[in-house]
């Protein structure tokens, strides 16, 4: 296999809401390039991106796949990302694989939650930007409302750059034609609002276009359409049916001659440094003749192959045998294999260079946003990491049988490794085995594969909420910690102060301790038995956060100052202050978005209310649906599938995302305080 030259790799990812027809859209890329010979259909579970069992079984992509194609010369890197909510996790990564993000649109539909929340995370990576409109040949499509909406939603940078024509079963392509059919808007005034948009990147070719009134050549107007490209000046609409193919050779003609190269791309946010300390940017080059700088975005443990890294090569070749390290790991591993990834097929190829897109298989060191390079000059650059909803949809599991709770922990591990969403927790107070993730039905797919994959059948059932303490004003507190049983015997004395910090901040240790009344070397204990008193809990149980503790005086022993006297000290030091600084339990919003028939919209919003629930708005979606937004406490979505089922006779639907602790009710806190106070016996 020749190797294809960076300047001809195009990384693209397909991003938008379940049901837009992205795994389709890809189908049908393959087949007009010849990369496959007939389009498969999800419907009949034979596509090239869903090929895993349990994508087959639910009608709809779970996980990202990759696939490679040819087209004028060039090679388009694709990755088909999941649309639904539950799956965000697995399409946010891959927006770290590639140079443009491609937001597809159900014409049906119009733009829905994941549609806006993947075009604006693309946006704000930096990523250029187009939106594809599927499904432009179904019943009943308002295409011209359509594009007001995504104008409205997204900004007048939304520009055609072709339009349908002939019913939806053809498209005419705008950059290059000033006149022609189509089935709404003017070819002409279309056209000319995008090259007005093109050459304002310019000066120069904009003081000549406004002279002479004549359009530039495509030559011209290449530099400045990747400007605004990159810029986020400027975001193409396209027309497309992935079912019938219309469209799709524009598409391929506008993904090759005008998405970014990986050096026309706005460049990676890489930094020098470690997280906490101080960070310089550092610019990855795209030449394959530099180090090799490359960045995991997907891990897959698969039961044959072992654990595997797809990742992104930014600079340098990567060449079978080549001898890499992960992060700042002292010991390189072999590239025994090198794959490039077509669907569930692992193609191996000698060599990648910058823009191309391939992994490795049986490295047990990486992980997920690791970055790969074969120099020790790069030991500490990192990728800037992206931001992904918090999981808080969660389930108490444990084993059937026995005989399988030591396996438990190592599956869940694994699945953890591959999914950036999925959350694992232990609480030694409650003795729960908790598994998180964004949704109903991310938490059913990952019991599914459990069963099916490694034969684990669980029980599960609701987790304590994931509440919090805080405090909301500044108090002191004092330790003498004295113990004397024969010989040496403990001596520690702490005094601290502790004030509250806004929401979200965290804990911050400070010591302004002076005069060595506590030495250095204990000031590590003092904050060890802080910490300790904070996970714990001191009123409710649960861990206290949003506060700074100062440290400012104490007393040691010169033979009795110990470690454990100081641990012990500023652990009940922290309790005291606690106590004293007026605390309150908080417990964890979740912003909802209920779809669901119109029939039912009244019933939903009165059951959202009485369960605390706060409705923004709805909004109208086809077909005699209409989505329902609002905040609600996690607490309240206990059992909330059941409801809905019977509200909506089975056709409602859900996905939550964390939004922002906040103080519990008066009665609900008393009541976790009394509760904690009946198991848990005060011998400080």
């Amino acid at each position: 296999m020749s190797q294809t030259p960076s300047t001809s790799i195009r990384t693209i990812a397909l991003v938008g809401h379940g049901a837009a027809g992205k795994t389709t859209l890809t189908e049908s890329l393959l087949a007009a390039t010849g990369t496959i010979t007939s389009r498969g259909s999800v419907e009949k579970g034979n596509t090239t991106c869903d090929f895993d069992a349990m994508e087959k079984e639910f009608g709809h992509s779970l996980q990202t796949a990759l696939v490679s194609m040819g087209w004028g010369g060039l090679q388009l890197h694709v990755i088909d990302t999941p649309g639904y909510p539950d799956f965000a996790g697995q399409s946010i990564a891959a927006l770290a694989g590639v140079d443009t993000a491609l937001v597809v649109v159900n014409a049906q539909t119009g733009v829905e939650l994941a549609t806006e929340r993947m075009f604006n995370l693309a946006g704000e990576r930096g990523l250029c930007r187009m939106i594809v409109i599927n499904k432009i040949d179904a019943d009943n499509v308002d295409l011209p409302a359509l594009v007001n909406q995504i104008r409205e939603r997204f900004g007048k940078q939304c520009l055609l750059l072709d339009l349908p024509a002939h019913h939806g079963q053809d498209v005419v392509e705008l950059l290059g034609h000033a006149d022609g059919d189509s089935d709404f808007a003017s070819v002409a005034a279309a056209h000319r609002a995008l090259i007005d948009q093109i050459v304002e990147e310019d000066d120069s070719l904009m003081a000549r276009y406004l002279e002479d009134g004549a359009d530039p050549s495509p030559v011209e107007l290449h530099a400045p359409f990747e400007a605004a490209l990159r810029a986020g000046h400027l975001i193409p609409i396209l027309f497309v049916s992935a079912k019938t193919g219309a469209g799709v050779p524009q598409l391929l003609d506008a993904l090759a001659k005008l998405a970014p190269n990986p050096a026309e791309g706005n460049p990676p946010p890489f930094y020098r440094g470690e997280p906490g300390d101080a960070q310089e940017s550092f610019a990855a080059q795209p030449d394959d003749a530099l180090h090799v700088l490359a960045h995991v975005f997907k891990v897959v443990v698969d039961p044959f192959i072992g654990k595997m890294g797809v990742f992104r090569v930014h600079q340098g070749t990567v060449a079978k045998d080549a001898q890499l390290f992960v992060g700042s790991g002292k010991r390189p591993f072999k590239v025994a294999h090198l794959y490039r990834l077509q669907g569930k097929d692992y193609v191996e190829v000698p060599s990648l260079v910058p823009g191309d897109i391939g992994a490795v298989a049986k490295v047990d060191e990486i992980e997920f946003d690791c970055v790969l390079h074969d120099s020790h000059d790069e030991d500490h650059i990192h990728l800037k990491p992206l931001q992904f909803p918090l999981p808080m949809q969660g389930l108490a599991v444990q084993t059937k049988r026995k005989s399988d709770e030591h396996r438990l922990f190592d599956i869940l591990h694994k699945l953890e490794l591959e999914d950036p969403c999925f959350k694992v927790e232990r609480h030694p107070g409650t003795n729960e085995t908790v598994i998180r993730g964004l949704g109903d039905m991310h938490l059913r797919t990952k019991l599914a594969r459990m069963q099916q994959q490694y034969k684990l059948e669980l029980d599960t059932s609701p987790p304590s909420i994931a509440y919090r303490e805080t405090i909301t004003q500044g108090a002191e507190g004092h330790c003498r910690h004295k113990k004397q049983s024969g010989g040496a015997g403990q001596f520690g004395e702490v005094m601290l102060r502790i004030e509250p910090l806004e929401r979200g901040a965290g804990f911050e240790f400070v010591d302004v301790v002076k005069g060595g009344a506590i030495p250095g070397v204990f000031m590590a204990a003092v904050e060890k038995g802080v910490r300790q008193a904070l996970s714990d809990g001191v009123v409710a149980g649960y861990p206290v956060h949003d506060l700074r503790v100062t440290v400012f005086d104490g007393k040691t022993h010169a033979v009795d100052g110990k470690d454990i006297a100081f641990t012990l000290a500023g652990r009940k030091a922290t309790m005291e202050a606690v106590r004293k600084a007026n605390p309150i339990v908080l417990e964890p919003l979740v912003n909802i978005e209920v779809l669901a028939p119109e029939a039912a919209i009244g019933d939903l919003t009165g059951d959202l209310s009485s369960k605390r629930g706060h409705v923004t708005g709805t909004q109208p979606r086809a077909a005699a649906t209409a989505a329902i937004s609002g905040q609600i406490p996690l607490a309240e979505l206990d059992e909330y599938q059941g409801r809905l089922k019977s509200l909506t006779g089975g056709k409602g639907s859900y996905s939550i995302e964390f939004s922002h602790y906040a103080p519990v009710p008066a009665h609900t806190q008393a009541h976790l305080m009394a509760s904690h106070k009946t198991v848990n016996v005060d011998d400080e």
